[in-house]
C-alpha cells in the first residue's frame, strides 16, 4: 500500500514537472514566433510617405504628385519623374498599381543622378506599367506591361485592364532581377550578362552609355503624361 501510494505521488510529480515543461516549450516557441513576425514587419519600409520622394534632380515634391494615406497618384500634368530619397542595391519592392485609360508610366531602379542624364530612364532599367489594351506602345513587343521595358518581353500576359489595381513586385539580388505582375513571375534577367548586354545594344537605350550600368540608386516612378496610381508601396533590403 505504502508502495503504491508513493509510486502515485512520483507519477503526480513527474506530470506536474512535464507539464511545466511544455507550458515554457510553448512560451518560448510563442516568443520567438512573435519576435520573428516583428522583425519580418520592421525588415519593410513604407514607401507611401512625402518624406519618402523628391523630383529627380531636384530638391522638393511637385504638387501634381499626392501622397499619403497609402497613395502615390499622380493626377496632374507636368508633375515629373519622382524617385526616393534614399538608394538601394539589393531589394524586393512591392506594390500595386492602376493606370488611366490609354495610360503610360513606370518603375525604375539604379536610377542615378548627373548633369548629362535629362531623365531616369538614361540610367534606369524599367518595370513597364502601361494600359495593354489602348496605348499604342502596346503593340511593340517589349513595351507592354510587365515587360523589361524595349529589351524583354513577359513570358506571359497577366495584367489587368485600365482602371483596376495590378498587383506588382520587384526582386534585384546581386544582379539579378525578377518582375511578378499578379502573383505571376513574368520576367526574369541578370544586369551586365553578356545576354543583357546584347539586350541592351539592340535597344533604344544603346546611345545611352550610363544605362544600366550603375549597381545601386534610387527608385523612381515616371510621370509620362498620364494618370496613375500606387498604392501599397513596400520596400526591403535583402
Amino acid at each position: 500500500m505504502k508502495y503504491t501510494t508513493a509510486c502515485m505521488a512520483l507519477a503526480v510529480a513527474l506530470a506536474a514537472c512535464n507539464g511545466e515543461t511544455n507550458t515554457d516549450a510553448d512560451t518560448t516557441s510563442d516568443s520567438t514566433e512573435n519576435a520573428m513576425m516583428e522583425e519580418s514587419a520592421d525588415a519593410w519600409t513604407d514607401l507611401t510617405q512625402p518624406s519618402a520622394w523628391r523630383n529627380y534632380k531636384a530638391d522638393t515634391l511637385s504638387g501634381a504628385w499626392k501622397i499619403g494615406d497609402n497613395m502615390i497618384a499622380l493626377e496632374g500634368k507636368g508633375g515629373g519623374d519622382i524617385i526616393t530619397k534614399d538608394e538601394y542595391e539589393n531589394f524586393e519592392l512591392e506594390m500595386e498599381w492602376k493606370i488611366s485609360e490609354g495610360g503610360n508610366s513606370g518603375v525604375f531602379f539604379n536610377v542615378v543622378e548627373a548633369d548629362s542624364l535629362p531623365t531616369v530612364y538614361y540610367s534606369g532599367p524599367e518595370m513597364q506599367v502601361l494600359d495593354n489594351e489602348r496605348h499604342a506602345d502596346a503593340k511593340i513587343e517589349k513595351h507592354r506591361a510587365g515587360d523589361n521595358y524595349d529589351l524583354q518581353k513577359s513570358t506571359v500576359e497577366t495584367v489587368k485592364p485600365a482602371g483596376e489595381w495590378n498587383q506588382a513586385k520587384l526582386v534585384v539580388n546581386n544582379g539579378h532581377v525578377e518582375h511578378y505582375l499578379n502573383g505571376t513571375k513574368v520576367v526574369e534577367y541578370d544586369l551586365w550578362s553578356p545576354t543583357w548586354e546584347e539586350q541592351v545594344a539592340a535597344s533604344k537605350f544603346a546611345e545611352m552609355p550610363m544605362y544600366g550600368k550603375a549597381h545601386s540608386g534610387h527608385i523612381a516612378l515616371q510621370d509620362h503624361g498620364d494618370q496613375v496610381w500606387f498604392r501599397n508601396v513596400r520596400i526591403r533590403e535583402l
